[in-house]
């Protein structure tokens, strides 16, 4: 969990009042965070959160802000995210960049000198955000500019990395865009990051309209433009990414940050070569949160304790929510700082939060139970111990992944995928239906591991299923890799062989064509004459897709499936 120091000077300011130490121990619940200490020598207080979906409060900023909406009863007003009523500056998006990283937006913060304290902040929050929530800059990294030398409009365009030339942080002398990313230390941690979906490597480049170059991203600044110094005035702050939405989020974060330090802040117009899920023009910082419908029975069924409408409303209010009342339904707005609203569970929890968990009345258990394992968790337990018995390594994956991932990448077409509703990312806006992509995902990335690789992971899938209530049906699943110079259908057979006269169970092969897989080299598992998994060798062109150069021998049963004794 995110873990981050601040001046307490600083967090006064930020409040709006000194505050006692007890007092923020108190306030930390509504941050979901934990007070961890302070240090009276450097008046550094450091503080835990506990929200991985709340980037907006990885951030001194962020936190008081959550604790000022309480206090003073309500959510300041932001009016930069209103509509502009005059022109605006552009950035103008170049063709190309749909393969690697095309997304961009920025903003001006203009009237707030920036402090010592103040820069220290900024850039532990570019760090968090980056790291964390931008995984590493692959989805997001974040760029900060002194904004007087810029010339408008600012062009984000693939540039040629052997003739594009510029001065990058820490060195005197310019390089090219090759050679930042083989000898700068920045460009040879993150040059990963400039794989497009074709395979190949692309530069992107942002400069103004004279021409002069204000990054590499998201790999480095250049320090003509991009070198900030306490004391600078105005500043321009941009955000790329390969999601347009955690771009659009980190951009709403960081100029509220600004604001809230007295920053004027000056939208910028983003224009794009084609139509986005926000329009071809959008003005950044943007709001792109929705209302959503919260039925008081809902608040009374989960709190366990009855509200009126307008006790829960407030309680929203005061946590930030623009909130409006029809009838028994409450209509409600997370601020713009905020992304992670997609079901009236999360509004609840937040009307807990805000009234404070000691609220509600204890209540011991009327019933004793004895917990105990399922048959699918023990049928899984055994098949793990078993696996790692025959010399493989356990992986474990998110069971969320992209539909690349889990259609595209495997030469499918037609199957049919859970998608999550009002998704923050795009990596992660399916639940899988198989794990043989995840775990070609992790071979992808074991490429410098010495070989043989014997991988597996047994964990949940789900699948359609028009006749379960929800029409999804979740399993427990068992896959397996083989990744070696020789790996075939045979060896793998061998592995399906013992495992399945370990567990005591009798299976047949039956040979299909199957578009993941080599036609003559897969077979159909099954049991008691019922399907139960698939055995094969991966197609090359899947192999292709996900960059694998090793031949890739697998399995994957449905373990719900078996009957063991």
């Amino acid at each position: 969990m995110p873990t981050i120091d601040f001046p307490k000077q600083d967090f006064d300011s930020l409040i709006g009042r000194t505050f006692t130490l007890e007092e923020l121990e108190g306030w930390m619940l509504l941050a979901k965070g934990e007070f961890k200490g302070y240090d009276a020598e450097t008046d550094e207080l450091k503080v835990e959160l506990q929200d991985t979906n709340r980037p907006d409060l990885w951030c001194a900023e962020g936190i008081a802000r959550q604790i000022r909406v309480k206090l003073e009863e309500g959510p300041r007003s932001y009016s930069f995210f209103k509509p502009a009523k005059k022109t605006l500056d552009q950035i103008v998006v170049g063709h190309g960049l749909h393969v690697t990283r095309p997304y961009v937006g920025g903003f001006k913060a203009t009237g707030y000198t920036l402090s010592e304290q103040g820069l220290a902040q900024l850039i532990q929050t570019q760090e968090k955000l980056a790291d964390i929530f931008g995984r590493k800059r692959k989805s997001v990294s974040i760029g900060v500019y002194r904004l007087d030398p810029i010339q408008f409009p600012i062009t984000y365009a693939l540039a040629d990395p052997d003739s594009t030339r510029f001065t990058p942080l820490g060195f005197d002398e310019p390089m090219t865009l090759t050679e930042i990313l083989e000898c700068h230390p920045k460009g040879i941690e993150y040059k990963s990051t400039l794989i497009g979906h074709d395979g190949k490597q692309h530069c992107p480049l942002l400069t103004d309209a004279k021409g002069i170059v204000l990054s590499f991203p998201p790999i480095i600044n250049s320090r003509e433009i991009g070198e900030v110094r306490v004391g600078d005035k105005n500043l321009f702050i941009e955000v790329t990414g390969t999601d347009l939405r955690m771009v659009l989020h980190a951009l709403n974060i960081l100029a509220t940050n600004f604001a809230d330090r007295k920053a004027k802040i000056v939208p910028v117009e983003v224009i794009y070569p084609a139509p986005t899920e926000f329009g071809a023009s959008i003005q950044v910082p943007y709001d792109c949160g929705s209302e959503l419908e919260v039925p008081q029975e809902n608040i009374t069924t989960l709190l366990g304790e009855s509200l009126t409408m307008n006790e829960g409303k407030q309680a929203l209010i005061e946590y930030g929510y623009q909130v409006k009342s029809r009838g028994k339904i409450l209509s409600v707005k997370q601020p713009p700082y905020r992304d992670d609203l997609m079901h009236p569970v999360d509004a609840i929890e937040d009307i807990a939060i805000s009234n404070g968990y000691h609220t509600f009345p204890t209540a011991l258990p009327s019933e004793f139970t004895v917990g105990g394992l399922s048959q699918a968790e023990m049928i899984s337990d055994k098949v793990r111990e078993l696996m790692v018995g025959f010399g493989f390594q356990e992986t474990l994956s998110n069971i969320l992944a992209s539909q690349e991932d889990l259609v595209a990448r495997m030469n499918l077409s037609d199957t049919a995928i859970i998608e999550v509703d009002n998704v923050m990312s795009l990596t992660y806006s399916c639940v899988r239906q198989w794990i043989i992509p995840s775990l070609l995902r992790v071979e992808a990335a074991s490429s410098h591991s010495f070989y043989p690789h014997s991988l597996f992971e047994a964990g949940e899938i789900v699948q359609p299923d028009q006749d379960a209530e929800s029409g999804t049906r979740t399993l427990n699943a068992l896959s397996a890799l083989l990744a070696h110079p020789n790996a075939n259908f045979s060896e793998m057979h061998s592995y399906v062989d013992l495992l399945f006269y370990t567990l005591g169970l009798s299976y047949t092969v039956e040979p299909i064509t199957h578009p993941s897989f080599m036609d003559g080299r897969v077979g159909q598992l099954t049991v008691h004459g019922k399907p139960c998994g698939l055995l094969g060798e991966l197609h090359p062109q899947v192999l292709d897709n996900w960059q694998i150069a090793m031949p890739c021998a697998v399995f994957e049963l449905t373990l719900d499936k078996l009957t063991i004794g």
